[in-house]
């Protein structure tokens, strides 16, 4: 069976497209078959990412690491047989879910062997998980807390293996330092109490901006004929690196 990794939340903006698109491509170049999903049918981020990159390399001749994509299917189960058409020939399956509840989103929770939940470093996307007091101290699980808590609830009747649930702190910046220190006293005693992991994700960079229209991803730049890498690159190839290790994914060794 195929790795499934699930990328969501229930609020856009966060960078879910931008990780999936990352963590995609390099397990991809590290040699493992993947294939990834949009869940997304209105804003398809994901897959205009996948289609920029497809037509990059039409444009430019060169061939770039890219996952397989499947199309959702008709009537009221379409992730199922697109799940099945991947995973004959996948180690792991990317599912990218929209920012906001959608049946197809929590069908997807149910299914994830791994979640990764990107958050933007501030308390307007820590309510998503739980409900502050005005003095800041964690009330109880959120809207979003509560369904991962159903999927997993689901996952048990079912019989299937536990989600390991990673949050990321997305667009971390120097600035602001008693704000990131309180967000992360909050996140470091939420997970304790609903069962997630917290690690650092992709910090605010140009480059990911820059990136999207082409279809690239910090690992293509060499590829694309980006020779000189500034260190801005540097440290973004590393948080990257650092979030695949984080992920620890079965038979995967980080190797980029």
């Amino acid at each position: 069976m195929a790795h499934i990794i699930v990328v969501g939340n229930e609020k856009g903006g966060s960078g879910k497209s931008t990780t999936t698109m990352h963590v995609a491509t390099a397990l991809a170049r590290m040699g493992h078959r993947v294939g990834g999903l949009d869940l997304d049918v209105r804003q398809r981020s994901f897959g205009r990412y996948l289609e920029n990159r497809a037509a990059f390399c039409a444009r430019s001749g060169i061939d770039l690491p890219m996952p397989a994509i499947a199309g959702l299917g008709d009537g009221s189960d379409p992730l199922t047989p697109a799940l099945e058409q991947l995973e004959q020939q996948c180690d792991f399956i990317l599912l990218d879910c929209p920012g906001s509840h959608t049946k197809l989103s929590q069908m997807a929770h149910t299914l994830a062997d791994t979640l990764i939940t990107p958050l933007n470093d501030s308390f307007v996307d820590f309510d998503l998980l739980a409900r502050l007091s005005p003095d800041g101290d964690v009330l109880g699980p959120s809207i979003y807390a509560e369904m991962v808590w159903s999927a997993r609830q689901m996952r048990a009747q079912a019989g299937a293996g536990p989600i390991d649930w990673l949050v990321l702190r997305n667009r971390l910046g120097t600035q602001q330092m008693h704000n990131k220190r309180k967000v992360g006293g909050a996140l470091a005693s939420l997970s304790n109490r609903i069962g997630f992991r917290v690690a650092p994700g992709f910090s605010e960079r140009v480059i990911f901006r820059e990136l999207f229209p082409r279809g690239l991803t910090l690992l293509d730049l060499k590829d694309a004929g980006t020779e000189t890498m500034s260190m801005s690159h540097i440290a973004a190839r590393q948080e990257l690196r650092d979030l695949i290790a984080e992920l620890n994914l079965p038979g995967v060794t980080v190797s980029f």
